[in-house]
């Protein structure tokens, strides 16, 4: 019988711990523009045939991602490429930080639009840490609520892990088995040209998805790991695929499992009986489960 890994002992003492919690409610405030040659840039990304966009067109969701970006100097960058911490977000030492999850929920009465000026408002409402089987882990749940000139149009809930360094003796997370059947389906060759343009667009400067020798000798993964916004956004891509009249109104969403830019993966979904909720989730070319999402439409 085999036995049950013994929990990691944590690198992080009590009076870290309290440190990085002292940023609990701290708040910060953005301004942007919904441009139209980021909308553009994510169009051909995704590989779509869509009308060149314009000034008043609708943002489709997700795509508000482009916006708000940070835009450090170059010489306070870290060494995975992220900005150095602190700030806004709590200084974490763990060296691995992924964008684990989401919940979003959009005023369809008014929708995001290109051309249009935004404002951020965004809170740290945890910090929450953790020693397990799997190691020690900090979670941090930001909330953002975005506005326009009519007044409040989305509010996010954007969950984020830090993690420590991969260890060889680390337990190996049991993968789950994804449903294959459903009534969308879609191949996705997510490959280093693709991965870049998403990292341009998203002004995201993290190692992981463009440094093949950063992520596998560094972080120790097998290859270039695939955004989670990106497989995010190629759910509720294929959901306007296929029903594009739709009106997203919800939307949540969990990282289950890296994807890597070795195999294409695919990206599912299923309307539910109620004619509102759309089940969406992607897996790997092995049949593993690596995303899971609820959609809510009107």
């Amino acid at each position: 019988m085999s036995q049950t890994p013994e929990p990691s002992a944590a690198s992080l003492n009590t009076e870290q711990v309290a440190h990085l919690q002292s940023w609990i409610n701290k708040t910060e405030t953005m301004q942007d523009l919904v441009a139209r040659t980021a909308v553009t840039g994510l169009s051909a990304t995704l590989d779509r045939d869509d009308l060149p966009a314009q000034d008043g067109d609708s943002l489709p969701p997700l795509w508000h991602w482009m916006n708000f970006l940070p835009m450090a100097r170059q010489s306070l960058l870290g060494p995975d490429g992220h900005p150095a911490r602190g700030g806004f977000l709590p200084p974490v030492p763990l060296p691995r930080r992924m964008w684990a999850g989401g919940r979003l929920q959009w005023q369809a009465d008014n929708p995001l639009r290109i051309g249009e000026r935004l404002e951020r408002v965004s809170r740290i409402a945890s910090v929450d840490h953790k020693v397990g089987r799997s190691g020690e882990l900090l979670f941090v749940l930001v909330q953002h609520s975005y506005r326009n000139a009519q007044g409040l149009a989305l509010t996010e809930e954007h969950d984020i892990v830090y993690r420590a360094a991969a260890q060889p003796s680390d337990p190996v997370p049991q993968p789950t088995a994804a449903e294959t059947q459903a009534a969308w389906k879609r191949e996705i060759n997510a490959d280093p040209v693709m991965l870049f343009r998403y990292s341009a667009l998203t002004f995201n400067g993290h190692r992981i998805h463009y440094d093949r020798s950063y992520v596998t000798q560094e972080e120790g993964y097998p290859g270039l790991i695939v955004h989670g916004p990106l497989i995010a956004t190629l759910l509720v891509d294929l959901l306007r695929r296929n029903a594009p009249d739709a009106v997203l109104t919800d939307f949540s969403f969990k990282a289950i499992r890296p994807t890597f830019d070795l195999h294409p993966f695919t990206v599912l979904g299923q309307p539910q009986d109620d004619g509102k909720t759309i089940k969406l989730w992607a897996h790997d070319h092995e049949g593993w489960l690596t995303m899971q999402a609820t959609a809510k439409i009107r």
